[in-house]
């Protein structure tokens, strides 16, 4: 305690009080004291309730774990399972119909629809990259990566790969933006006279300015470049309108466990709403620098300039209502909920934006777009909802500045979402759905039901996809469509890009206007897949189909009795095991929340923590259920170790795990799966910042 400053009643650590005091309030209109005496007011008004929702979480999950341990080995009768479920206020009434409010939101979240990335806050230059994707280039997308077959030579530039890139990109022009006569192949400059005359747009030197489906695309024309001096039209390249949305990240895909790291996260987010955020690092012998892009200009066909944004339009995620942070501490000694801390922090940064005290502009509304995770139905919700009113109160923001998304993760969200929606109504932008997290809360909640399905065979079931359905239908009933964004999950593996393609332009088929990627090139190739499907129109359609049956959402993913072979349970526990270790070690020996972790078969994943919660939890169910022996689980995370060791053997920094009895990464991994069924709603934080505290500490 005596490391602390008192603060109105809160005892902050001195470095978070000189970040706030010199740096995140320079230039805004409000004095030290009045902000602390604000937190301080916050915290007295919502921690105990913040402690009460989750004591509540507890007392739901106790008696579902009890009816489900009182019918064990019997099936679940699903209206009896439903009759339950309302009875301990699991389950809530649904809403009478509504219509979402939310007003004052850039065209990005509600008029367009286009890809959206994840970023962790802890990372500068990632930080840059994801902001600066709004545009990427289509040649350098389909060049580097395996979209196209084969792949470029080594050695500098592949004449060959290249033209065979040229011809890709102009067979995309002639599906987006289709000349009145004959093929982009054949156009040799100067203006085209297109099938739609109004897709163009404006010109930039003689650049090209197009719109389709509201994405922009720009033919660059550059007579003296490598590419353009050896094209007839002239043409280096096509630019593509990418990643519309970023949300950067201060929950899943980071490890900060302390005011250290805190402060860092909240300094990152003061750069890019400042926009004076710049990171350097070493590329090809050189030192690199990189910044903020600016806004692109370009002349109107009717001669008027015309201004695009540079960038991605920012979100921030904050943590959800679960962990405490030692940044502050609250009047009796306990540490304060940092979802609480986050909401206060991120939104008094975006101020600068707000009030336009930075070099660029993020939201032209007026908004601040915060993510929230890892909410447990409507009450959570409608918490929430109170604490951005006193956040804006505090703030002295107009009411429904800030902006939530809810993220549909947690399984009595998803069973309650109507509701949860209704809650916030008046300022959601954002919901989406997660295989990962939603899969983990799925295998806790019904724990003590009985063994799980595989992983696998997890994906193909009633519950998830009525709980991918549902999320759209019950969005576009409440009136998401031109409001509000309905978003899908990540695309895990960025070096598997024709995959990808393949697979991804269901998200857009489904009704979603947003979905994940795992990097700018990504961005860049997903927003093809908006080009070829008109989301809004796919909106209108969907709005005459019915919301799938509660009963479906409810199935639990039980194995049945299967009968698996000794092979397969140990390639069910290896799988497991190794994904879990492979992330958690970078987590703990190297504060590395996210990043591309190899799976078992050697394939680069893009991994955050919601990995470890669905892996974790499986192997605690099958430990739990007699599926396996503690001695096999321990064998699986011996073996993989070894793997992991190996994927792992060309870092520096790697501490080895295999036979390392003193491997703090190691014994978090052990404790994840063997306290798995007491962890809060199956959740890795607890132990994963304990254990990264210990590494810290050593």
């Amino acid at each position: 305690m005596s490391d602390y400053v008192d603060c109105a009643g809160l005892r902050v650590a001195p470095r978070l009080v000189e970040f706030v005091e010199k740096e995140a309030l320079s230039g805004l209109p409000i004095a030290a004291q009045d902000f602390w005496q604000g937190m301080a007011a916050i915290y007295r008004d919502f921690a105990p309730e913040n402690r009460a929702l989750l004591e509540e979480r507890e007392r739901l999950q106790s008696a579902i774990d009890s009816w489900h341990e009182a019918r064990r080995g019997q099936p679940v009768d699903r209206a009896e399972y439903q009759a339950f479920l309302t009875d301990i206020g699991y389950l809530v009434p649904e809403p009478e119909s509504f219509s979402i409010g939310t007003e004052n939101v850039d065209d990005e979240v509600a008029r367009i629809a286009g890809p959206q990335l994840v970023v962790p806050v802890l990372n500068d230059r990632f930080l840059l990259n994801a902001a600066n994707a709004r545009w990427g280039s289509l040649y350098d997308a389909l060049y580097g990566t395996d979209v196209l077959p084969g792949s470029a030579k080594p050695g500098g530039y592949d004449a060959e790969r290249g033209a065979q890139v040229i011809a890709a990109a102009r067979d995309i022009l002639d599906e987006f933006l289709p000349l009145a006569e004959g093929s982009w192949a054949d156009f040799a400059g100067g203006t085209p006279a297109l099938a739609d005359p109004g897709q163009l747009l404006g010109k930039n030197g003689e650049s090209l300015l197009f719109r389709h489906n509201g994405l922009h695309l720009e033919v660059v024309v550059d007579r003296d470049h490598p590419i353009g001096s050896t094209d007839k039209a002239g043409i280096a390249d096509v630019i593509v309108e990418a990643a519309l949305t970023t949300i950067v990240d201060l929950e899943d895909s980071v490890a900060a466990v302390d005011a250290e790291d805190k402060i860092l996260a909240y300094r990152h987010w003061l750069g890019l709403m400042r926009g004076d955020l710049e990171a350097s690092f070493a590329k090809g012998g050189k030192t690199v620098s990189r910044a903020l892009n600016a806004d692109r200009s370009y002349t109107g066909l009717n001669g008027e300039d015309l201004t695009l944004p540079g960038r991605s339009l920012l979100f921030v995620r904050n943590v959800g209502h679960l962990m405490t942070n030692p940044s502050v501490l609250l009047a009796d000694g306990s540490e304060a909920p940092e979802g609480i801390l986050d909401a206060i922090m991120t939104s008094m940064i975006a101020m600068h934006d707000l009030k336009g005290l930075g070099r660029h502009s993020n939201s032209r509304a007026g908004s601040v777009y915060i993510v929230k995770p890892k909410m447990h139905g409507p009450d959570e919700a409608a918490f929430t909802n109170r604490l951005f009113d006193a956040v804006e109160d505090m703030l002295g923001l107009d009411r429904h500045t800030l902006k939530v998304g809810v993220m549909d993760e947690e399984r009595r969200t998803s069973a309650n979402l109507a509701a949860c929606i209704h809650a916030v109504k008046d300022r959601i932008v954002f919901i989406n759905t997660g295989f990962l997290d939603r899969t983990g809360d799925e295998i806790h909640t019904s724990m003590q039901a009985g063994a799980m399905m595989r992983k696998a065979a997890m994906k193909e079931v009633d519950w998830i996809t009525a709980y991918e359905a549902r999320n759209v239908q019950i969005g576009l009933a409440a009136g998401f469509s031109g409001k509000a964004q309905i978003g899908k999950g990540m695309w895990p593996a960025p070096d598997l890009m024709a995959d990808m393609m393949k697979a991804k332009i269901g998200h857009p088929m489904s009704g979603a206007n947003t979905a994940w990627v795992p990097s700018p090139t990504g961005a860049t190739l997903h927003a093809l897949h908006y080009h070829r499907v008109d989301v809004f129109d796919r909106q209108k359609a969907l709005m005459e189909e019915p919301i799938p049956a509660l009963e479906k959402l409810l199935t639990i993913p039980l194995a049945g009795g299967a009968n698996w072979s000794p092979e397969e349970i140990r390639e069910e526990l290896d799988n497991n095991a190794q994904g879990l270790l492979g992330y958690v070690v970078r987590w703990i020996d190297q504060g590395v929340g996210c990043s591309k972790v190899l799976d078992i078969h050697d394939v680069g994943l893009m991994e955050d923590r919601a990995t470890l919660r669905i892996s974790s939890q499986h192997m605690a169910n099958w430990l739990l259920h007699g599926v396996c022996s503690a001695d096999e689980v321990d064998a699986a995370l011996q073996r993989m170790a070894a793997k992991v060791d190996e994927q792992n053997a060309g870092d520096p920094l790697y501490t080895p795990m295999a036979g390392n009895p003193d491997s703090i990464a190691f014994q978090a991994a052990r404790a994840l799966v063997f306290e798995g069924v007491t962890q809060p709603s199956g959740y890795t934080e607890p132990l994963l910042h304990e254990y990264r505290r210990k590494v810290k500490g050593s």
